[in-house]
């Protein structure tokens, strides 16, 4: 089966029913209506980045490119220092970028409209469910309203406690300080205003716990989010199928990560072992989560290290969250399709239920494409950044495609062309991979798979 008719399966695995006059527009439309949308951010944030008055200093157009790519899809990955080269002014269109780009495209405006409407109209509806692989349990209208209220709840609280902590531990400016940190941490952006992350805070619980959380939250994704809140609204009896799996996996790899970091980081050996555990969890849920701020420095790592990031960062963070990667969901349901395999079996079987072949099919048809998108931009960084080691590219570009941030040192030093793949990854990376490749293309006709989805991929 092709990639055209793979994206015709992913499509009907999150809940979209179509006729099939409709199928190619009613697939392709809202996959172009999210690329176009995120790529007005960008172009409006670079134009905002490249104006005097955001800069601190004179910087290049294709470095204040990078930030606005970086921003807007919540990697951050930077070439320059943030803190250091924008003004306040400059600062702040950062922080509204990778808002916009946390929350995803058309959110706002959607809140807007239902502020005035009780319902979305088709075009909304439908890129809702395309940017978000809504299940179909999951109604748009609040997914939406809790997306927007979860996020302002959740920052502020953030920002009111990093202001606290900042304080007290002597930062200049706490309380820009805790807003713009609060909501990169959330938006699992990992845009920081320090040149050094949070290594100066490695061993201070507090800022590493709230950090954290914020970061976690918004990596699980808004679908738990509003299947949280229909369980305490009392209209669901239990919490949904995806829910269930997106809380399960990603307190496994946040376990398993920490652990193999704990014992593996030759970097840790002379850290107490509170401590120690402490920078562990920080870096693997740094990378599970996506959100890319680091407690260490990511450049002395050891390649065990390097190893366990790479997978974590690949992995990602959950279905409609504001992290990247392949989605802890898509992964659960490969493993699940190995297991079956193994066992012998003709159906998949996930926690006792039987996965539709939609599904599964949607599952493997993202992890190989990112597999292949990864591929072929290492194939031309190994050109273009020729005399670096490779395992040095390759946490860049796997950081990038997972809108992650984190760095071994290579981002300030990549050539223009490197920089050019880097920016193309981190754009895919947050769009979906998927979504990116059905924007560009316009499916074929062919038979559908009919079926209800319990499970957003």
């Amino acid at each position: 089966m092709n990639l055209r008719r793979h994206l015709k399966s992913l499509k009907t695995a999150v809940g979209v029913e179509e006729s099939p006059a409709q199928i190619s527009k009613e697939r392709s439309s809202p996959a172009k209506l999210l690329l176009l949308g995120y790529l007005s951010y960008v172009v409006a944030g670079w134009i905002v980045l490249s104006l005097p008055i955001s800069q601190a200093q004179p910087l290049g157009s294709l470095d204040t490119l990078f930030t606005a790519v970086s921003a807007v899809s919540t990697t951050g990955l930077t070439s320059i220092d943030t803190g250091a080269s924008y003004t306040l002014i400059g600062q702040v269109a950062i922080l509204l970028m990778f808002q916009l780009g946390g929350i995803g495209y058309m959110t706002v405006s959607s809140f807007a409209f239902l502020s005035v409407s009780d319902r979305l109209n088709q075009t909304q509806e439908q890129t809702a469910r395309t940017a978000y692989s809504l299940p179909n349990w999951l109604s748009s209208k609040l997914f939406i309203r809790s997306v927007v209220l979860f996020t302002l709840g959740c920052e502020a609280a953030g920002a009111l406690a990093l202001f606290l902590l900042l304080r007290d531990a002597g930062d200049p400016a706490p309380i820009w300080s805790a807003i713009f940190h609060a909501v990169s941490a959330f938006c699992t952006a990992g845009f920081s205003l320090n040149a050094e992350s949070f290594v100066p805070y490695a061993d201070d619980v507090g800022i590493n716990l709230v950090l954290s959380i914020l970061s976690i939250l918004g990596a699980m994704g808004f679908i738990v989010v509003a299947d949280v809140m229909r369980r305490i609204g009392g209209n669901a009896r239990h919490f949904g199928f995806t829910t269930k799996i997106i809380v399960r996996t990603t307190l496994l790899l946040l376990l398993i990560g920490t652990v193999l970091i704990f014992l593996a980081e030759p970097m840790l050996d002379t850290v107490a072992p509170a401590d120690r555990l402490l920078i562990a969890f920080f870096q693997a849920m740094t990378a599970s989560t996506t959100v890319g701020f680091n407690t260490i420095d990511i450049s002395g790592i050891g390649n065990a290290t390097a190893m366990v990031l790479m997978v974590l960062m690949l992995i990602g963070a959950s279905p409609a969250g504001t992290g990247g990667g392949i989605k802890t969901t898509s992964f659960a349901a490969m493993l699940a399709l190995a297991h079956s395999t193994l066992k012998g079996r003709d159906a998949v079987m996930f926690f006792g239920r039987k996965m539709l072949p939609a599904q599964v099919q949607a599952a493997a048809t993202t992890f190989i494409s990112y597999i292949g998108m990864l591929c072929v931009a290492l194939f031309f960084l190994s050109l273009t950044e020729h005399g670096v080691r490779f395992e040095i590219v390759a946490f860049e570009a796997v950081s990038a495609i997972g809108t992650v941030g984190l760095s071994m040192g290579l981002t300030d030093e990549l050539s223009v062309l490197g920089k050019l793949i880097i920016i193309l990854l981190m754009f895919a990376g947050r769009l979906g991979i998927l979504t990116f490749g059905l924007a560009l293309t316009v499916p074929d006709d062919g038979e559908e798979t009919k079926g209800d989805n319990e499970l957003a991929l």
